[in-house]
């Protein structure tokens, strides 16, 4: 079976420049969508269409997992994927009649939803209006019309008496706003959800949510130092969290689990943060700890980059790698956060040396010759190193700065700092003696200035004869005006 998948589908998939993956990760494809709550067709799909080994059992569990939905799309797609992948089983399985059936019910609870909307209008009641947009929105989610549900949460707005209404709004438009991928909408929500948070006392209760809502669109949008900042800093409280308790609030697994959090953050923190940063802010931080202890290998590798261990960091991480790219959000930066965590390294071992031989920093990070030269050189070009490359001796030559014209440069910066500084004083000396120093009215006394009727106030007794003496100010100032 996986050995015609693999002549099919995964052979145009590599051509193309898909990801492919062909080692199994280390979770159970069940187990691993156990923990999330809702609609799991797009993380069965993501591994389906990715590994050949798994995409027989995920394709068919995607299937059964949109047959008991109501999103026709979704259905469509898992379908395609099957006939794609695993024709045999596609056919066997299809229901033809199955598409009908549903979009009429869809279209019959949609009428009927917009009847009762109609109605609550009708009488003017704004709580039961707001009932009604929000149930309206919930039914076009769950469809999978997002535009529309996007709309009718909007909608809500004008209908909202109390601050809990308002946060729950706001959390149904992020719900729906990651699903579509309008990451910058996620933000404006979160963000409007946190200018209220000292009125709001909801608001307060999902701050982990939305510091995991803010990181996971700050991570799409390719900001991951201020997505591990967000990570970070989420309040522990989502960590010990029953997800498979529906009624307990501080569950995100709609989304996203706690070892998403730890594994997202501790990701995007060794991408974008050096090694005292990584110490202070995630090592000693009390708030992700209760994250990093979910997660042992992140924080084992955190604890090796800040230990300059870097071959013991680097293969922790590769030996997951197969596990993040079947995550369906962090599949799309994978390879450019291990390409940043290993420049880092590199940057970081090549700190104390003029040179480096190729094969020295092959040892160093468990690889070939020609592999270090394809990374240094593509770290030379994106400006991530700043070095030479020997490729006649294959070595890396650190770039020897001028001192003496940097020592220069300095001194005449600073020349011109206190030339300028000098002037200004002069400046403010003459404008003393010319009585043109503005003070408020009452605060001087028989200082120097006029009053606010134009008459003439006695003098100030501060002034540059005082200062250096009468001569010394005027050659100060016949100085500058020569």
């Amino acid at each position: 079976m996986a050995t015609s998948v693999e002549q099919g589908y995964f052979i145009k998939a590599r051509r193309g420049g898909l990801p492919v993956i062909d080692d199994l990760p280390k979770f159970d494809v069940e187990a691993y969508i156990a923990n999330y709550k809702g609609d799991d067709v797009p993380w069965l799909l993501l591994i389906g269409l990715t590994s050949p080994l798994l995409a027989p059992e995920a394709l068919k569990s995607a299937y059964f997992e949109a047959l008991r939905g109501k999103d026709v799309g979704k259905y469509d797609a898992a379908l395609d994927a099957m006939r794609e992948i695993v024709p045999s089983q596609a056919k066997a399985l299809q229901d033809p009649l199955w598409v009908d059936r549903t979009s009429k019910q869809i279209k019959a609870e949609s009428d009927r939803l917009e009847m009762e909307l109609k109605g609550y209008k009708n009488n003017l009641i704004k709580e039961s209006i707001r009932m009604g947009y929000d149930d309206l929105g919930q039914h076009l989610h769950q469809t999978g019309d997002l535009v529309n549900a996007v709309k009718a949460y909007g909608r809500m707005r004008d209908y909202c008496t109390t601050p809990s209404h308002v946060v729950i709004m706001n959390i149904r438009l992020i719900s729906v706003s990651i699903d579509q991928g309008n990451w910058l909408a996620v933000q404006t929500n979160v963000q409007k959800l946190r200018s209220h948070g000292q009125q709001f006392a909801e608001t307060q209760r999902l701050a982990a949510k939305l510091s995991a809502a803010m990181g996971l669109a700050l991570l799409a949008s390719s900001s991951y130092k201020e997505a591990a900042q967000e990570f970070i800093e989420t309040d522990p409280r989502m960590a010990p969290a029953r997800m498979d308790d529906p009624s307990d609030e501080e569950a995100f697994n709609e989304v996203m689990t706690p070892n998403d959090v730890a594994v997202y953050g501790g990701l995007c923190a060794l991408a974008s943060m050096d090694r005292a940063e990584l110490q202070k802010k995630v090592l000693e931080n009390t708030k992700f700890r209760a994250y990093l202890e979910l997660e042992p290998h992140i924080r084992r590798a955190i604890t090796f980059f800040v230990s300059s261990k870097y071959s013991s960091c680097l293969s922790i991480l590769d030996s997951y790698r197969a596990d993040y790219l079947l995550d369906k959000y962090l599949q799309p930066h994978v390879l450019e956060i291990y390409f940043q965590i290993r420049s880092k390294a590199i940057q970081q071992y090549f700190i104390p040396f003029s040179c480096v031989a190729f094969s020295a920093l092959a040892a160093a990070f468990d690889t070939d010759e020609q592999n270090i030269e394809r990374e240094v050189t593509s770290m030379v070009k994106r400006g991530k190193l700043d070095a030479r490359i020997d490729l006649v001796d294959c070595v890396l030559l650190a770039r020897k700065g001028n001192a003496r014209k940097r020592v220069h440069e300095e001194a005449l910066a600073m020349a011109k700092d206190y030339e300028r500084a000098a002037q200004l004083r002069i400046l403010r000396m003459d404008m003393l003696n010319a009585g043109l120093e503005v003070a408020e009215k009452g605060k001087l006394g028989g200082n120097t200035g006029f009053d606010s009727m134009g008459g003439e106030q006695p003098r100030a007794s501060s002034s540059a004869s005082s200062w250096f003496g009468e001569g010394a100010g005027r050659s100060l100032r016949s100085g500058l005006r020569g």
